[in-house]
Formats: C-alpha cells, sequence, structure tokens
C-alpha cells in the first residue's frame, strides 16, 4: 500500500529529521509572583513525572490567577540543566469573562535573569529564535512553543481577569539519540565534570546541522567547528552531522573562477573548511568523501597561494581571528599567518592523497616561505598559540612569555583548545591541566552546565551564579558581561565551540593520538600530570579502543590498552 506521505514532495538535499524528543519535568520553582500578592497555588503539582495526554483525571493542579487591580500570577521554572527543545504545556482549563481562552507569556532563559528580563533589557533579543513569546490557549490543549536554548522557563498570565489550570509544563528535549562511545576518567572529579560537560556541550550543537549555539549562532559556522569535530571524534566516532555541514558551507560559499566567495563571508572560515577537512579525514579515512571535495578544494588551494607574498606574509583581506582580538590588528595577522600555514600545509597532504603532485608542491612552496615571516603575537595567547602550531614560532618560548603568564587569563573559549594544545607542545602539561581547572571550572562555579561563547575570569569578581536570581549588591554574570555581538543577555551560554577540553583530555592526558587516517595507527603517550590515574575509551571506525594509565609511587605510569582488532598501536 502506497504511504500518503510519499507524495510530499522532498526538499533538495533535505533528510528526515531523525532527532529523538524527550520530555523533562522541571526540577524546582524557583520563584513566583505570590510574594508579589498573586493568587498561585499547586505550583509543586508542576515537579511530578505526568503522562504526556491531556485527560479528565483529577489529580493536583498549577492554578495562576488574575483579578483587575491584583498583581499578574507569574512563575519560575528550573529544568536543572540547559537543554535544546520546546516547551510544551498541558492545560486542563482556562476561565476569562469574555472569550474561551487566555493569553500567557513564555519567556526562556539559559540564566535565570535572562528568564526574568523583558525584550531590549540588557540586550534581551529574539535573534536566531523567539525566547519571549506570547500565547493564546484553550483549556484541553497541548499548546508547544517553538525551538530554542534553554534551562529556564518563566510563565505570565496576562490578562487582567483569567485563571489557567496547567496538568504540567515540561519541557520538550530535541537531541541526536547517541551513545557516548567515548570516556574519560580520572583522580580529579572536576577535570572529569568538564571533559563531561564539554562533550554535552558539543553534543546539543548537534541539531539537523552541527551549529555553534542553540540558543544564539543556530548557524553553521564552519570555522567555529574545528573544534566541536575534535569533540564529537573523541565521544561519538564518525557521524553525518559533520559532513554534512562541511557540504552545506562549501556549497553556500561557490568559486567561480578567479571569483572566490569565503565562507561565512569570512576568509579564514574558508581556511577552517580545510582543517576541518583533515581532521575528518584523519578521524575517520574516507577517501570517497575526501575525493567528493576535490574540485572544491583544488580552486580554493589555487586562490591561497597567490595569498603568500614573496617575503611569505599573509595577504588574505578581511581579517577575523575571534571577537576578543578583533580590535588587536597585530593579533588578527599573527592568526592569519599560522592559519594560512596550517591550512597550505595540510591541504598539500589532501591534494597530494587525492593525485594532484603539483598543486601539493606549490602549497608546500608556499608554506615554507611563510617561515620567514613570524609576526608579533599582538599580546594575544590566542594568536601566539596559533603561531605555535604552525611551527612559526617555538612552544617554550611563547609558553613562557605569553601563554602561561597570569594563569587562564587571556584565554578564549573559542580558542583555548589550540592554547592548550600549544601548552603541550611547551610540555607545560601541569599548566594546561591548572588552565582548564581554572578557566572552565570557572564557568562551573558559576552554575554552567554547558560551556559558554566566551568567559573572562574576571567576571566573577562578586558575581552571583546563573541558576539563582541576582541579590542586590551582586554582579549578574550573564547580564552585566558580554562584549561585541554577545553584549549582555545576548550572549550564548552553549557554545560547541567552547569544548576544547574534552579532544584536549581525550588526545594529550589520555594520550590518544591518531597516527594514520581512519585510526588504523594510534599512538598512546598520556601526560598525567598532577593526576593519580586516568582511563577512558576513544571510539575508532573498528571499535572501542579503551586505555587506562596508573601513576606509580616512583612517578612512571603504568598503561594498559585494549585496542580492537584492525587498530595497530604504535
Amino acid at each position: 500500500m502506497n504511504k500518503v506521505y510519499d507524495k510530499f514532495p522532498r526538499l533538495a538535499g533535505k533528510d528526515p529529521d531523525t532527532r529523538a524528543r524527550r520530555y523533562v519535568t522541571p526540577t524546582r520553582i524557583l520563584w513566583t509572583s505570590r510574594e508579589d500578592g498573586a493568587q498561585i497555588s499547586g505550583e509543586e503539582s508542576l515537579l511530578l513525572p505526568r503522562a504526556e495526554q491531556i485527560s479528565f483525571g483529577k489529580m493536583p493542579f498549577c492554578h495562576l490567577s488574575n483579578r483587575p487591580g491584583q498583581p499578574k500570577a507569574s512563575i519560575l521554572l528550573d529544568y536543572g540543566i540547559e537543554m535544546h527543545g520546546t516547551v510544551r504545556l498541558l492545560i486542563k482549563s482556562v476561565d476569562s469573562p469574555t472569550k474561551n481562552c487566555v493569553n500567557i507569556r513564555i519567556r526562556f532563559g539559559e540564566s535565570a535573569m535572562e528568564a526574568m528580563t523583558d525584550l531590549g533589557v540588557k540586550n534581551t533579543t529574539n535573534d536566531h529564535a523567539n525566547r519571549d513569546m506570547v500565547m493564546s490557549v484553550g483549556f484541553l490543549s497541548a499548546p508547544e512553543t517553538n525551538e530554542s536554548g534553554f534551562r529556564f522557563v518563566r510563565i505570565d498570565l496576562l490578562d487582567d481577569e483569567a485563571d489557567i489550570w496547567f496538568k504540567s509544563i515540561n519541557a520538550t528535549f530535541i537531541f541526536r539519540d547517541l551513545d557516548y562511545i567515548g570516556s574519560f576518567d580520572c583522580s580529579d572529579p572536576q577535570l572529569t565534570k568538564i571533559w563531561d560537560t564539554a562533550a554535552y556541550t558539543a553534543h546539543l550543537n548537534m541539531q539537523e546541522y552541527l551549529w555553534d549555539g542553540i540558543k544564539r549562532d543556530r548557524l553553521v559556522w564552519i570555522g567555529d567547528m574545528h573544534t566541536e569535530i575534535m569533540t564529537i571524534l573523541s565521544v561519538f566516532g564518525a557521524n553525518e552531522v559533520i559532513p554534512k555541514s562541511l557540504d552545506l558551507a562549501r556549497d553556500d560559499a561557490p568559486i567561480i573562477g578567479d571569483d572566490i566567495t569565503w565562507m561565512n563571508d569570512t576568509p579564514a572560515y574558508s581556511l577552517w573548511w580545510i582543517l576541518n577537512q583533515y581532521e575528518w579525514y584523519k578521524g575517520v579515512g574516507d577517501q570517497a568523501y575526501l575525493a567528493e571535495q576535490k574540485e572544491y578544494m583544488t580552486k580554493l588551494l589555487c586562490h591561497l597561494v597567490t595569498l603568500v607574498d614573496e617575503n611569505g606574509v599573509e595577504q588574505l583581506p578581511g581579517k577575523f581571528l575571534d571577537w576578543p582580538n578583533n580590535a588587536n590588528d597585530e593579533a588578527k595577522h599573527a592568526g592569519m599567518q599560522g592559519l594560512l600555514k596550517m591550512a597550505l600545509e595540510r591541504g598539500a597532504e589532501m591534494i597530494e592523497i587525492l593525485a594532484d603532485p603539483a598543486l601539493a608542491a606549490e602549497c608546500r612552496a608556499a608554506a615554507e616561505r611563510m617561515n620567514a615571516h613570524c609576526p608579533a603575537d599582538g599580546g594575544s595567547k590566542s594568536a601566539g598559540a596559533l603561531l605555535v602550531l604552525a611551527g612559526l614560532k617555538d612552544a617554550a618560548e611563547e609558553n613562557r612569555d605569553r601563554i602561561a603568564v597570569n594563569g587562564a587569563h587571556g584565554f578564549s573559549t573559542f580558542l583555548g583548545y589550540y592554547i592548550l594544545q600549544a601548552k603541550a607542545m611547551a610540555g607545560d602539561w601541569q599548566g594546561a591541566l591548572d588552565a582548564i581547572r581554572e578557566y572552565w571550572g570557572g564557568m562551573l562555579k558559576m552554575g554552567a552546565t554547558s560551556f559558554w561563547e566566551d568567559f573572562n575570569l574576571e567576571w566573577m569578581e562578586n558575581a552571583a551564579p546563573i541558576d539563582e536570581l541576582v541579590p542586590e549588591g551582586k554582579v549578574d554574570i550573564h547580564g552585566d558581561w558580554g562584549a561585541y555581538c554577545y553584549v549582555m543577555f545576548r550572549h550564548s551560554l552553549c557554545h560547541g565551540w567552547a569544548s576544547g577540553p574534552c579532544p584536549f583530555m581525550t588526545h594529550y592526558v589520555l594520550g590518544i593520538q591518531v597516527a594514520e587516517p581512519g585510526c588504523r595507527k594510534i599512538r598512546i603517550a598520556p601526560h598525567l600530570g598532577d593526576l593519580a590515574y586516568a582511563k577512558g575509551t576513544f571510539p575508532t571506525p573498528y571499535g572501542v579502543l579503551s586505555v587506562s594509565h596508573v601513576k606509580n609511587a616512583d612517578g612512571t605510569v603504568t598503561t594498559e590498552i585494549d585496542a580492537p582488532e584492525g587498530v595497530e598501536i604504535v
């Protein structure tokens, strides 16, 4: 029998939405307007698990009631963890003297204070996804909001004279239902929690495409994806969201003759696309997919070699490194010098595999020419790290003079992964662990359950955590800070580019280094720093690799490895 929906046309390139939905009950009532004199009762019933079906059964309900001249009834719910999804309201009944429906207002918040704030105040917006909306609802109904990223939800009954009875106000968690194949556990519970939180941050952004943020930046930012790809390969292994998103960015930025369209209108992000392709190929070894990129990659690399002058200096237009360095011309140039050199070197490796040795030689010659120019880092740890990773600066020297100075102050969530890598290249393993504890651990201290678009340690001074209403005399770390495109409440508190501690601890603490594309060969070189033990798993195309490292009394490390058949440990 033909299925009716087979008659519906499928949009070009549009696959079925395979994401899962799971209902989540609030964990606590954080605030109600009863203290202001509003009429509210039964709100604790919203914390009870209930079937997601409106019904006639008699049970406790949450009742909000408004009367003329009295304060409006409002309630603030905490779902306990950052999530992506909607809110579904099961409404038993409504009452209004003029109509058989009532109006309610729903506000999402990644922090408690964001959910309590009006649009336009402290830069609250509906950018990218509505987080503040009014709905007209009736009895025995189950309306659902749009998707967004949130942890907190405030509900207001708006009409001057009205009543509403809620059976439940549950979140609908929308996500890819994936097993966490990779894992990390160590003698420091804080580091273990940071790894888990970083993995979850990337997972939340694995929607139909790979996004950068689930509240704001619900977009495929190809440069921001690099850290996410490293995280996903460390936790989930190969997943179709990566090539699907790489292809979207490629197809959105055609190269026709000498006319190049930069990905995301940012030249640096086309460089990141090459680095992303390299990491994907290295992780999964899919040569057929790599071959699909040959035409575009050839055109892009042919253009990039023209952007290195005779003195080895990058000539990229429209330089953008990251927001914290956007006003720092020295740092932007240094970052571009490092990124372009790495893109040319990785591009040469891939294009040689794709049987174009002449272009590979051109790329290598341009990259070699860049060794003659090592710019100043502009006082930026991020720019200095990229120079180190490109082989333009000595790792130990840059770490001593710039990166290790003043701990994790001056870190960037976007480029933090590369700062940690530079510290590893300098042999500063203990400094890397301490920086992770200080910087990403600082977000956890402020109530984070996912890692943020940006963070400065200075923001913590006299600040209240995001999971509480800010008392008088305290700083609102969400609503009072932020900069550039993420001022105050526009700031995203779940950004995939901040997930760097996950791949760093997998590759450098557990020491799992892919030595041959497709994980055919893996090198194990652990660096425990002050940890007594570290153990974990890593997904490969051949199965799960397990490692366990224990530090002995004399400082040596005993390692046990369980590798799947097909993986050679070198």
